[in-house]
């Protein structure tokens, strides 16, 4: 049987982590390796998680969606490494179909599942599979469309979302898992670009299902918008001065531009400010990353990138 660490990053979670562990736990044709990282939270998660008996690692405050992943797949063994949202709930079956896909194709770095958003009505995408931009901006394929057969089709993506995916660990390991700069939002677009230059490919299997609340650790505050958009705009501009061609980060450039142009009409400006600024302060570091990441192939990055600024809104756009 398969042994997969089901790695479970939580803040400000309590609402939600219960029902995620209980969906975790119960995945049939699989042997779960579980543990949340406790990410500091404020509200109770740790007290739930401690009554449930849940595998937990308890930090005194919240170092990153990024962070918290990297220690909670380094304490785990497992071959397959499944990083779920805590308000992200699999579905029966999603990882033995997950793990049969990756274990099926030696030259997939992970795979993720059809994630539905969580609400009432019809059911509508959250993502099908993760692409990037020639300029650098990252979305959800058929993020906000009506779920149906139009994403009955399996294959190759770009990448997967961070939202609910099962890695090799060989690939996390070798690439130092997430970039824990990015603190949350873009580390996986980052780590999939990055997996990508060293000649790993992503699937997107439909026949494994999720459901996911999204942003239920921010809870629509103020603060969790500003910081949205200040890392947003710093760890798009940092990705693609990491790994895009010149023509990417002349467009990135250019996006984050506008960003900052359109920034005041959205009350966000010291926040977009901020975040371009942290990345041209990064600049130095970065373009040194980039010169090791693109010393070899780039085919299988450069290749995969999209024309055009995505279809619709994302979550993930400043």
């Amino acid at each position: 049987m398969t042994e997969i660490a089901v790695v479970i990053p939580s803040w400000n979670t309590a609402a939600h982590i219960e029902r995620c562990v209980a969906a975790a736990v119960s995945q049939e044709g699989v042997e779960v390796e579980l543990l949340v990282v406790e990410n500091g939270s404020r509200d109770g998660s740790s007290e739930v998680l401690r009554e449930l008996g849940v595998p937990l690692l308890e930090l005194q405050e919240n170092v990153g969606f990024a962070r918290a992943v990297n220690l909670g797949a380094a304490r785990t063994r497992a071959p397959f490494v499944l990083v779920l949202n805590a308000d992200c709930f699999l579905a029966a079956g999603c990882a033995l179909a997950l793990s049969q896909a990756l274990a099926a194709d030696p030259g997939l770095g992970g795979t993720q599942p059809r994630i539905v958003q969580a609400g009432p009505g019809p059911p509508v995408l959250y993502s099908a599979g993760q692409l990037l931009t020639r300029h650098g901006s990252a979305f959800e394929r058929g993020w906000g469309e009506p779920d149906g057969a139009d994403f009955d089709d399996g294959g190759e993506v770009f990448g997967v979302s961070g939202a609910a995916c099962l890695l090799r660990r060989e690939l996390f390991a070798d690439l130092g898992g997430y970039d824990e700069t990015y603190f949350a939002f873009y580390e996986d677009v980052d780590l999939n670009a990055r997996a990508r230059l060293a000649g790993w490919r992503f699937a997107y299997v439909p026949d494994a299902r999720a459901v996911h609340v999204g942003h239920a650790g921010w809870g629509g505050s103020d603060g969790g918008r500003i910081l949205n958009v200040e890392r947003t705009v710093r760890n798009r501009l940092a990705t693609a001065l990491k790994v895009l061609p010149p023509g990417g980060v002349a467009g990135a450039l250019a996006l984050t531009a506008r960003t900052l142009a359109a920034s005041p009409f959205r009350h966000t400006a010291r926040a977009a400010l901020a975040g371009a600024l942290a990345a041209i302060r990064a600049a130095p570091r970065l373009l040194a990353q980039r010169r090791r990441l693109r010393a070899g192939s780039c085919e299988l990055l450069d290749g995969a990138l999209v024309r055009g600024r995505g279809r619709g809104p994302d979550p993930r756009r400043a």
